[in-house]
């Protein structure tokens, strides 16, 4: 009489046990989209921001005198008496490798001059 009412409790456990699973996993699916979404979201927002921030008040140089290059470093500004490698971050974003590189570079003054000129034939 009993076996039947454990039957019972167990296939309806087994059941439970199946939707929270399939549950936890749709929750589970969901928090990963929304992880990607966000990161997406601060990269959309870093790189509006590393255009828009030689045009604020905040930074420190004359505009006209900042070149936008992307990469991979965000720009230089051509001031009268120094040249200024430009990195713009935001919130706890940090330095690539190859930005820490150039930043070593020039902090170590390996930094070159050259000229090249191309001749006309004719």
């Amino acid at each position: 009489m009993l076996e039947p009412i454990f039957i019972a409790i167990i296939a309806v456990l087994a059941i439970v046990c199946i939707f929270l699973y399939r549950r936890t996993q749709e929750l589970w699916d969901s928090l990963q989209q929304t992880q990607f979404s966000k990161q997406s979201l601060s990269v959309k927002y870093g790189k509006t921001s590393e255009q828009w921030l030689p045009l604020s008040e905040r930074f420190p140089y004359p505009k006209e005198k900042f070149r936008f290059l992307g990469n991979p470093i965000d720009g230089i500004a051509f001031l009268d008496n120094k040249i200024v490698f430009c990195e713009f971050k935001t919130n706890k974003s940090q330095l690539s490798e190859t930005q820490k590189r150039i930043r070593d570079l020039v902090e170590e003054k390996q930094v070159e001059w050259m000229e090249m000129r191309v001749e006309e034939n004719g």
